[in-house]
C-alpha cells in the first residue's frame, strides 16, 4: 500500500493543470512573436538610416548646385551688362504680429486660413495669385517674406511638431513621418524640409503634417507694428529679410 500511495504521489505532483500549460503555450508565442517583430523593425531600421543618409548627401548636393547656378548666372549677366532677375519665390513663412482686438470677419477668416490663431504663430504657405492677394488683405497682422533654407530648416528641427489626429506631437523621431507621409516617399525630416524647401508636389500633404510654429518675441522687440515695413515698421512683405526676423524669433 505504501508503495503503490508514493507512486501516485509521483504522478500528481508531474501533472500540470490544463489552464497553467495555455497559459505557458500563450505566453511563449507572445514572445516569440515579439522577438520576430524587434528583429523586423530592427533591419528596417538599418535599412532606412542607410536610405536617409544618401538622401541627406543627394539633398546636399542639389542645394549647392542650385547655389553655385544662380552666382555663375549672376555673373554672366554682369560681365554681359546685363541685369540677373532671379526666379519668382515659391513658399512664403508668414508671421502673426497682432493679437485678436478689432479684428474684422473677413481678416479672422484669412488667418484662420493661413493657420495663424495665435499672436508669434508662423506657417509656410504655396504663392501663387490667391494666396499672395489674401496675403495683401490681412498686411497689418502679420508679417511675411521668403526663406531660405537655413530658416526651414532650423524652424523644423528647433519648433516642428506634427498633427497626428488633431494632437501636436513632437517630431522626436523620423518614425513619426514615415507614418503619417511615408506613402507621399517622405519618410525623414530631411525629406521633410526639402518637399517645404523646393515646393515638391506634396508640398501640401507635407505643411499641413507640421503643426503651426510657435515662435517668441523677436529679440530686441518691434520697431513699429502699425507700419509697413517699407516704412520703418514691422508689418507686411519683408521679402529676403524675413530669415533675420524669423532667427531673431526662434532664438538664435
Amino acid at each position: 500500500f505504501f508503495f503503490f500511495w508514493l507512486e501516485a504521489l509521483v504522478m500528481s505532483s508531474k501533472h500540470v493543470p490544463e489552464r497553467v500549460v495555455k497559459k505557458q503555450k500563450t505566453a511563449a508565442s507572445i514572445a516569440e512573436s515579439d522577438a520576430a517583430a524587434r528583429t523586423a523593425l530592427k533591419a528596417k531600421r538599418r535599412q532606412n538610416r542607410r536610405e536617409i543618409y544618401k538622401r541627406a548627401q543627394k539633398y546636399a548636393k542639389e542645394y549647392h548646385q542650385m547655389q553655385r547656378a544662380e552666382i555663375t548666372a549672376r555673373r554672366q549677366a554682369k560681365e554681359g551688362g546685363n541685369f540677373y532677375l532671379a526666379a519668382e519665390p515659391k513658399i512664403a513663412i508668414v508671421t502673426r504680429i497682432k493679437g485678436i482686438l478689432g479684428v474684422d470677419p473677413k481678416t479672422r477668416k484669412i488667418l484662420k486660413l493661413f493657420r495663424l490663431p495665435q499672436l508669434h504663430n508662423a506657417t509656410f504657405v504655396r504663392l501663387n495669385d490667391a494666396t499672395i492677394k489674401m496675403l495683401r488683405l490681412v498686411e497689418p497682422y502679420v508679417t511675411y517674406g521668403y526663406p531660405n533654407l537655413k530658416t526651414v530648416r532650423e524652424l523644423i528641427y528647433k519648433r516642428g511638431f506634427a498633427k497626428v489626429n488633431g494632437q501636436r506631437i513632437p517630431i522626436t523621431n523620423n518614425d513619426v513621418i514615415e507614418r503619417n507621409l511615408g506613402r507621399f516617399g517622405i519618410i525623414c525630416v530631411e525629406d521633410l524640409i526639402h518637399e517645404i524647401y523646393t515646393c515638391g508636389p506634396h508640398f501640401k500633404e507635407a505643411n499641413s503634417f507640421l503643426w503651426s510654429f510657435k515662435l517668441s518675441s523677436p529679440k530686441g522687440g518691434y520697431n513699429r507694428k502699425r507700419n509697413h515695413f517699407v516704412e520703418g515698421g514691422d508689418a507686411g512683405n519683408r521679402e529676403k529679410y524675413i530669415n533675420s526676423f524669423i532667427q531673431s524669433m526662434n532664438g538664435n
